[in-house]
C-alpha cells in the first residue's frame, strides 16, 4: 500500500547522512526487511482527522516513529538472545547495538519539536521498565503505536483524540495475531476516523475489539 511505501522511504531517507558508511548499510537493511507498521499507522492517523498538514512534515514523523521503534524492537531481541555470549567475535552484535542506538536517536530528534515529543520519551521509559521487569506481552508495540496516533493526529494542531490507548493495546495484538497487515490497515483507517469524532460514540462497552472484521 502507499502508506507502507511512503513511511519506509521517509525513515531510509533520515538516516541517508549516518556514519560510517558501515553502520549507515545495516540500518538501511533493516528498515528494507521492517514491517513500518508504525510509521504506516501515523500516516494513517493523520489522514483520518483530516489535518491538512504538509505530506513531508507528516512523513517525518512517521519516520521518527519508526525509527524509534526499530531502534527499541532491536533492543529488544539483542537482550533476549544476547549474541555476543557466542564463541565468535561479535563485531555484527555491536554494530547491531550501535544502530540501534542511532536509529532511536534520530527518532527522536525527528519527533523533538513536536507535540508528540513527550510520548517519545514516555515510550522509551515504558520500555526501559518492561525490560527490566520483563513485563506484558506487546507493551512495545501498545506503546509505539499509541505515540504514532499522537503523532499523526496531532501533525496540523488537533488534539489528540480520546481511546487511542485501548485502540492500541488491541491493534498490537491484532499485529501479533496477524500474518497480513493489509486488512488491518483498512480496518485502522475506519477506527482512527471514528476515533477523531467524527462517528461519535463509536465505541461502547458492547464492542468486543476495535479490530474484528
Amino acid at each position: 500500500m502507499e502508506e507502507a511505501v511512503r513511511a519506509r522511504g521517509a525513515a531510509r531517507e533520515a538516516i541517508e547522512d549516518i556514519t560510517p558508511a558501515h553502520l549507515r548499510d545495516h540500518i538501511d537493511g533493516l528498515l528494507e526487511s521492517s514491517t513500518v507498521v508504525p510509521g504506516v499507522v501515523t500516516l494513517l492517523s493523520a489522514r483520518a482527522v483530516e489535518s491538512g498538514a504538509k505530506r513531508g512534515d507528516v512523513e517525518a514523523r512517521a519516520a521518527g516513529v519508526q525509527l524509534i521503534y526499530e531502534g527499541l524492537g532491536l533492543t529488544r531481541t539483542l537482550a533476549r538472545d544476547e549474541p555476543w555470549n557466542g564463541e565468535q567475535p561479535c563485531i555484527e552484535s555491536n554494530i547491531a547495538v550501535l544502530a540501534a542506538d542511532v536509529m532511536v536517536s534520530r527518532g527522536f530528534s525527528l519527533l523533538a519539536r513536536t507535540e508528540a515529543a513527550d510520548t517519545a520519551v514516555r515510550t522509551v521509559k515504558s520500555f526501559g521498565r518492561d525490560q527490566t521487569e520483563r513485563r506484558t506481552e506487546h507493551a512495545l508495540e501498545t506503546d509505539v503505536f499509541e505515540l504514532a496516533m499522537v503523532a499523526g493526529t496531532t501533525a496540523a494542531g488537533h488534539e489528540v483524540p480520546t481511546g487511542i490507548r485501548r485502540y492500541a493495546e488491541q491493534l498490537a495484538t491484532s499485529v501479533a495475531n496477524r500474518n497480513s497487515t493489509e486488512l488491518l490497515f483498512d480496518e485502522a483507517v475506519d477506527m482512527l476516523t471514528k476515533l477523531s469524532g467524527r462517528h461519535p460514540n463509536w465505541f461502547d462497552e458492547t464492542t468486543s475489539s476495535a479490530t474484528d472484521p
